[in-house]
């Protein structure tokens, strides 16, 4: 089993015994008996850490294929993480978890980080590239359970759930119908009409509501939905306005005063996106006037990392009429387990088959495995830069090598190439490769 490490790029970290007939009988045995079925790294040894209580679906398909596998319920520290990073070769983390430059580079057998959830942006995604590590997501997997959460703060803005029931709380009976509507026949504006944006559409228009969206690209509506060309336009239309954008230079403080001023007045707000999307002072401003009839927010500028009492701080406390959940647009059994099997499935694929098909950082190349075993595959991460596969090429070539199938990607600075070969020349085409400067890593598989 030393003849491959599993993220070796120089030199292997996992050399056979030096001297085998001075090795116990037993251990002898099994280790002959391990050969016979020689993989290139067992998998008991691959490391895995999943953090912030990973659905169990996930967990249990990464055991059963062998990795070891810890799991933890809550996030981790920075300095936590750089302590634990360097011996891992698979992190996995939620929402909380900051993955920072300084744990990418504290990291030296990371194979892949996967975040079980839609964003990516707790990632160092540049980093994370630059180390030839591809980071996973789950980018569909919770839209349903967005989108119903949406529909159901809807209909709670529109009849003051939040304000009835904090009353009866508090021991306080007030029957009324002013101000409380039914949403059929109203507006619904979305800003942002991807994922989630159009399933909500959907529910939307099920419900007898009309839907406008705005998008920064032409998108085909659903239903009778129609793109409305400016977000002025769709904010001045809308009885409801719904934000589902991503973290972005572009989106940061997106809504702030001028555009609740622009909305229609006596309309209701609903964020279940970005929390740097918003302008908080400017909503609480916006509510407290009357301008804006009431609130729904599940996400924010700064969120607690951990759950608790007394930690929770922002101007919108006290606002009428408004809901605030904690960031848990996501968070329904369901949702997490299609995440939990989502992101464990592509994570699978990459340690076995050196597949990045979804990486969100990461030239994306998926190839079918020889499953007869005639071939070994080698996993080739490098600089994009030219002459770089002319001299890897040549290291082919010079190590009588027969390529049997080859696919090769880059995104940005980096390249990544796939290629099947015969098994004879396998193990002296990775030690040549990794002797190139333009190599940055180098796997075996078989």
């Amino acid at each position: 089993q030393g003849q491959c490490c599993v993220c070796c790029t120089r030199r292997c970290e996992f050399p056979p015994p030096l001297y085998e007939s001075m090795a116990e009988p037993s251990a002898k045995r099994a280790r002959v008996a391990e050969e016979e079925t020689a993989t290139s790294f067992p998998k008991n040894k691959i490391k895995v850490l999943l953090l912030e209580g990973v659905s169990q679906r996930g967990i249990q398909m990464l055991k059963d294929d062998g990795f070891q596998v810890e799991a933890l319920k809550t996030a981790l520290t920075e300095d936590e993480l750089v302590a634990k990073v360097k011996d891992l070769h698979i992190l996995g983390i939620r929402s909380k978890t900051q993955v920072t430059k300084k744990v990418i580079e504290a990291s030296n057998r990371l194979l892949a980080i996967s975040c079980f959830c839609i964003g990516t942006d707790q990632v160092d995604l540049q980093a994370a590239q630059s180390k030839g590590i591809p980071v996973f997501n789950a980018p569909f997997a919770n839209t349903r359970s967005v989108a119903e959460l949406i529909i159901g703060n809807i209909v709670g803005l529109s009849r003051k759930i939040g304000d009835c029931t904090a009353t009866m709380h508090r021991g306080g009976w007030f029957k009324q119908a002013v101000g409380c509507y039914e949403i059929r026949g109203k507006t619904l504006g979305l800003v942002g009409y991807g994922h989630i944006g159009s399933q909500l559409s959907v529910l939307a228009e099920s419900m007898g509501m009309n839907v406008i969206y705005y998008d920064v690209v032409p998108k085909l509506p659903m239903g009778n939905a129609t793109q409305i060309p400016t977000l002025p336009e769709l904010l001045g239309q809308s009885d409801f306005v719904s934000l589902h954008v991503p973290k972005l230079a572009s989106t940061k403080n997106m809504i702030g005063k001028a555009e609740f001023a622009a909305m229609k007045p006596g309309s209701f707000f609903l964020n279940a996106s970005r929390g740097n999307v918003v302008v908080i002072p400017a909503l609480a401003e916006a509510l407290k006037s009357g301008h804006v009839r009431g609130a729904y927010v599940d996400v924010f500028p700064v969120e607690p990392g951990k759950n608790g009492e007394n930690l929770f701080e922002s101007e919108l406390r006290g606002c009428p009429n408004t809901l605030l959940t904690p960031h848990i647009g996501g968070s329904t059994e369901e949702a997490q387990a299609k995440i939990g099997e989502e992101v464990a499935a592509a994570l699978l694929k990459c340690v076995n088959e050196g597949s990045t098909h979804s990486a969100v950082n990461f030239p994306q190349v998926d190839m079918k495995i020889d499953t007869e075993g005639n071939t070994h595959r080698v996993l080739i991460i490098h600089h994009n830069k030219p002459g770089v596969m002319s001299a890897i090429n040549r290291v082919f070539t010079e190590s009588n090598a027969n390529i049997c199938q080859q696919f090769l990607n880059t995104k940005g600075d980096i390249g990544y190439v796939i290629v099947d070969t015969n098994v004879e020349a396998s193990m002296e085409v990775k030690k040549q490769l990794a002797s190139l400067d333009a190599v940055i890593k180098v796997r075996v598989l078989f």
